[in-house]
């Protein structure tokens, strides 16, 4: 997630939602565990934007994990570091931390390149093509009955993030009938903060919003002591006020999504 954006940006997931789309529902009251949510995005600190949503359903006992394509060894942020593997590796530990903030299992790496994604797709050995094999083997290990990702728009633009989009978005149509529900993170019109900086973030007609989920203030706790974990990419100030802001602004008590099926 661009550091610049969410400099200025600064979740009780019972969700509001389609039939069949109960992402919060609790585990005893269904014949056994209900099925995984896998999450696909492009960099550590992406989750941000989604975090009181990931907290909720996993304090309903969902399994969650998050698999990121990339461990964005090209974003020093506010470390200081140069891009590479020490970068790369630091992004990983906070990914960890905030995992643990919000409660949902060890994150996946797949370690493809920050901003490499796009790079040449049509070749067979394209970062976009080993992470096409990559999502669909996580989904077939994993087996979860819904996969969260980007919409189209990569939520401002960023290239990785409409490439992943667009590859869990191929590999789910691709599936039969026992394919995982699709969703896409998403930003309710109306809802972004006068901050220029936040303008280009894309935004989602609220008959097009399918699923919310409510959360409470341990969630919003757990998102920021998440957010509080990328001290790589945000000063201190801004790991303080992200997610008030978000709060008060585009989540305002529930985190949104669309069906992207």
């Amino acid at each position: 997630m661009h550091r610049s954006v969410l400099a200025f940006a600064a979740a009780m997931l019972v969700a509001v939602m389609t039939p069949g789309a109960a992402l919060t529902q609790e585990s005893d009251s269904h014949d056994g565990p209900l099925p995984p949510l896998l999450v696909i995005l492009a960099h550590p600190d992406d989750e941000v934007i989604i975090a009181p949503a990931l907290a909720r359903i996993a304090r309903t006992g969902r399994e969650v994990r998050i698999a990121f394509a990339t461990s964005g060894d090209a974003g020093p942020g506010e470390s200081g570091l140069e891009p590479g593997t020490a970068l790369a590796r630091l992004r990983e530990e906070e990914a960890r931390c905030s995992a643990r903030a919000l409660g949902i299992a060890e994150p996946v790496f797949w370690d493809l390149g920050d901003g490499k994604l796009s790079i040449l797709a049509r070749s067979e050995d394209s970062p976009a093509n080993q992470a096409l094999d990559l999502i669909r083997r996580a989904i077939a290990q994993h087996g979860p009955g819904q996969v969260m990702t980007f919409g189209p728009d990569g939520g401002y633009g960023h290239s990785d993030h409409r490439m992943v989009s667009a590859l869990v978005s191929q590999a789910v149509q691709g599936m039969g009938e026992a394919r995982p529900e699709l969703l896409y993170a998403a930003i309710a019109e109306g809802t972004l903060p006068p901050i220029p900086e936040l303008q280009r973030w894309a935004t989602t007609a609220p008959d097009l919003i399918s699923h919310t989920v409510l959360y409470e203030p341990l969630d919003l706790a757990a998102a920021q002591a998440a957010t509080g974990c990328y001290e790589s990419q945000f000063s201190a100030e801004v790991r303080a006020a992200l997610a008030t802001v978000f709060d008060q602004s585009i989540w305002r008590g529930t985190v949104k999504f669309r069906s992207g099926l």
